[in-house]
């Protein structure tokens, strides 16, 4: 009797909590009730949780923190021959007259959102014109480029990706420099590369890094690796199916790159210019260097004045000649009257030295 009576107030119950409102308020403080209890209920399993997240954790961090200080050492290791690389491609560069950027300038960007359009591959990102974004601006990630700027908005931008059945990119291979174009085939896990001869030597396992020939994207970046690399004997071109290098689907933080943006006949006059300033530097010198030879020259013939004690062993070299002629006896006799005649001083510079002490002596 007591069942069924249970069983007719709970079929009750449930008939007006499904069409009626009138349990709602009753329903609600009883889960408060419940609450309480599944919370009392689950609380050792929740602390052995706790616990053994902690433990595994701080394992976990110790593990990771000598992975990455490995990592650091090896990254300082590159780093410090990557400079000394850099350094000579400037130097280099230099010879060439070639003044083209080694560093480029980049600024870290986040990914709002995604093109819901299955058949597109577009990302929204949070920097826009008011960042200084310009249309075509490559965009790279951690471990290479994705895409460029396609569309500005004040605050945010739209990026194209390289897997777009619109977009191509032209690279070429790291190995040997072989040149080709890399295109979209809508598939975010492969590229294609068209027009590829069918005895042109690409394998497997190629890097392909960008060439810098289109003008938009900078020259040296990775862009994908070769997958596989079809010959057909009745093709002129071969198949090549290459994978991005950049995760596109899963990086979250990329990187927007500001090229310089000069001009290649731009940077060739500025070029042109520092090589003209460095020539005038350096023939500087040698213009002073011919001076003091004529000046040298003329020193015997003003020497004839002595004035002061520092003249006097420039004065000895010219006594020497002046020795074998029969009146070089009578200037010391002259000496106190020399001073009188001032212009005649200046005359003996246009004539010969011989002539000068003759003249002196017929005076006298």
């Amino acid at each position: 009797m007591r069942l069924l009576v249970l069983v007719v107030l709970s079929v009750a119950l449930m008939v007006v909590d499904a069409r009626f409102t009138l349990l709602k308020p009753v329903r609600s403080q009883m889960s408060l009730v419940l609450m309480q209890s599944y919370w009392i209920t689950d609380l050792p399993q929740r602390l052995w949780q706790g616990v053994a997240s902690q433990f595994g954790s701080r394992t976990e961090l110790v593990a990771e923190n000598e992975k990455l200080k490995t990592e650091n050492l090896l990254l300082q290791g590159r780093m410090q021959k990557l400079a000394a690389l850099t350094e000579q491609n400037v130097r280099l560069r230099e010879l060439l007259n070639s003044s083209a950027l080694v560093n480029e300038k980049v600024e870290v960007a986040e990914l709002i959102g995604m093109d819901p359009n299955p058949f597109t591959h577009r990302i929204i990102i949070n920097k826009g014109e008011r960042d200084g974004v310009i249309l075509g601006q490559p965009v790279l990630d951690a471990r290479g480029l994705m895409g460029q700027v396609v569309e500005l908005m004040p605050y945010t931008s739209r990026v194209l990706l390289l897997t777009d059945t619109t977009h191509s990119i032209p690279v070429q291979v790291n190995r040997n420099g072989l040149r080709a174009i890399a295109s979209g085939t809508g598939n975010p896990e492969r590229l294609e590369l068209r027009h590829v001869a069918d005895t042109a030597d690409i394998k497997e396992g190629d890097l392909l890094v960008s060439s810098g020939l289109g003008q938009r994207f900078p020259a040296g970046y990775p862009v994908a690796t070769v997958k596989e690399v079809i010959h057909d004997s009745g093709q002129p071109f071969a198949i090549v199916r290459a994978v991005p290098t950049a995760a596109l689907n899963r990086s979250r933080y990329l990187l927007l790159v500001f090229s310089d943006g000069r001009t290649a006949e731009e940077r060739a006059n500025e070029a042109a210019q520092a090589q003209e300033a460095l020539d005038r530097q350096g023939g500087g010198p040698i213009i002073p260097a011919t001076v003091p030879k004529p000046a040298a020259s003329l020193m015997p013939a003003a020497a004839a004045t002595p004035a002061t004690p520092a003249a006097a062993p420039a004065a000895a070299t010219p006594v020497k000649p002046a020795a074998s002629h029969p009146a070089a006896a009578k200037p010391p006799a002259t000496a106190p009257t020399a001073a009188k005649p001032k212009p005649a001083a200046v005359k003996p510079v246009a004539k010969p030295p011989v002539a000068a002490p003759a003249t002196n002596g017929g005076t006298e």
